[in-house]
């Protein structure tokens, strides 16, 4: 019965699906288009913001007035629970494992990871006439080149990052951000405990790196790869120099008819934690709540700089994080599945200061439980969306491809980008309480998780990330994977996978049609 039950509910979301999918679509005036400010934070968790844990110990005033002003989803998810796959996804709506890249994360010079054919937001919109910058940490890969004029080849997942010394920081970088559609960047290679630590603007470094950075302290706020750096480079300086460089984008747009696109994917709060001096002493987390209220600020900045050129009215904002908190502490069970795990030094830190990054929710950042992947995701458009909303429907970030592409009348039908994106124009609108059917997670280590409606299965045992532990061998007799259901059981405890067989057999066939198509029309058909 739950088989036939859940089934005809997906053919029938389905056919709706298909039939926007195959209709036609009108295409946006000029005078219709928004801005565009797309903000990433960066292992920012569910629980971090008071709009969505009121007990959380960060004041967080301007999230809280975005959520305030617009929409504020409760179940949002990453395609992945790690950062470069979430990058990828969020900028062409297809999912990262269909790349190369199927586990893990890219290093600082790694090559590109989108490739020169694909579409993504940024030359979707270029086409529609829109200026496109991207200010902020990319992790999308870059071509470096070393003092011989050889590209620097990407190195297998697990393999140690490298400190950089054999590039040569006087050639243009290629395969970028200005190489996929956006006018200008400035920025940072990946993250920020990853050499090189410099800043790059357009295809150049910035400053040159003739330092190397090596007395890295290894300890639960700062730690990293030794590896060259650029004079006066400092960790904590790199939050309010985007704030900066943002907010000098937005000044400059005021008064012009072109519409802008701003992309900023946050060095925050990922490590180092290294909130400014300014910051210190404002949250009651500590030095981590200290950096999310640092990110909170730099946000309220930008909403400012926009009132300020008086494009708010006409502004899409959509805030939301590239995936769980890593600063998280969970009271585990000894009959939880996978037993009783020791706590991390981070959580048993924010522990110390009653702060849950992720809530009530089991996990963080790379696991395929929630806290791996679900996170806060607010939007913001006055001029077409009403405010105070709270949507308890299930997404992707996969989706904003999708959105704005319905936004400017623009089909979603290639063959790559959008081929995994479902709008959520709908939903932001009030013209439907569904977007999706079914969304696919996908862990550090590759595990794959499947949601379909209250129901969750991850393919294996263990959470597939940081959490220990991360991969059980089951024994014989044992349940081969997890099946949750989430209204009675949010935090993931009891595994049903044994007594829900047809379940079972419904999401693993539904998951390994997803996973072997090869188009958007596919894609979506796939899953009924």
């Amino acid at each position: 019965m739950t088989h036939q039950i859940a089934a005809h509910a997906v053919l029938s979301v389905a056919f709706l699906l298909t039939q926007t999918l195959d209709g036609p679509v009108l295409q946006a005036a000029p005078t219709d288009r928004p801005n565009i400010v797309l903000i990433l934070a960066d292992d920012m968790g569910w629980g971090d913001p008071q709009c969505y844990q009121p007990a959380s110990k960060i004041p967080t005033p301007n999230l809280d007035r975005l959520a305030g002003q617009g929409v504020r989803f409760t179940d949002a998810h990453t395609p992945s629970s790690v950062c470069t796959p979430t990058r990828y996804t969020l900028l062409t709506g297809r999912y990262c494992w269909r790349t190369s890249l199927t586990k893990g994360v890219l290093d600082g010079f790694a090559p590109p990871l989108i490739q020169p054919n694909e579409d993504t937001l940024a030359s979707m919109l270029k086409r529609h006439g829109y200026r496109t910058a991207c200010i902020g940490k990319w992790h999308l890969g870059m071509q470096w080149y070393d003092t011989k004029g050889i590209p620097i080849e990407r190195r297998e997942v697990g393999v140690r990052f490298r400190p950089g010394q054999e590039v040569d920081y006087d050639r243009d970088i290629t395969g970028g951000p200005v190489d996929i559609g956006f006018d200008s960047y400035f920025g940072i290679s990946a993250s920020l405990d990853m050499a090189p630590y410099v800043y790059i603007r357009d295809r150049r470094v910035e400053t040159r790196p003739t330092e190397f950075h090596d007395e890295i302290p290894d300890t639960i706020f700062l730690n990293g790869v030794p590896g060259v750096e650029s004079p006066g480079f400092d960790v904590h300086d790199v939050l309010p120099r985007f704030g900066d460089q943002a907010i000098k984008v937005i000044e400059s747009q005021a008064n012009r008819d072109q519409p802008l696109f701003l992309y900023m994917p946050l060095n925050s709060p990922h490590l180092p934690v290294a909130p400014s001096a300014f910051s210190k002493g404002k949250s009651d987390a500590g030095d981590y709540g200290d950096f999310v209220w640092e990110t909170d600020y730099v946000v309220g900045r930008v909403l400012d700089a926009l009132q300020a050129a008086e494009m708010t009215e006409n502004t899409l904002v959509i805030f939301t994080s590239d995936n769980g908190g890593l600063w998280h502490w969970w009271n585990f069970r000894a009959d939880d599945d996978g037993g009783k795990t020791p706590i991390t030094p981070r959580g048993q830190y924010v522990k110390n200061h009653s702060h849950q990054s992720n809530a009530h929710l089991r996990g963080t950042k790379a696991d395929a439980f929630e806290g791996g992947h679900r996170v806060p995701f607010i939007v913001r458009w006055p001029a077409k969306i009403a405010a105070g909303q709270v949507v308890d429907s299930t997404i992707e970030l996969t989706d904003v491809y999708a959105t704005i592409a319905e936004i400017l009348g623009d089909p979603v039908k290639h063959e790559s980008s959008g081929m995994d994106s479902f709008s959520l124009l709908p939903l932001l609108t009030g013209t439907s309480k569904t977007s999706r059917p079914f969304a696919v997670h996908h862990s550090l280590a590759g595990i794959f998780a499947l949601r379909l409606g209250d129901w969750k299965m991850i393919e294996g045992r263990g959470s597939g990330g940081f959490t220990r532990p991360n991969r059980i061998n089951p024994k014989p007799g044992e349940p081969e994977g997890q099946l949750y259901h989430l209204a009675d059981d949010p935090q993931e405890r009891s595994n049903l996978w044994a007594d829900h067989s047809d379940q079972v057999t419904l999401m693993q066939e539904m998951l390994e049609r997803v996973r072997n198509t090869s188009s958007r029309i596919e894609a979506t058909k796939a899953a009924f």
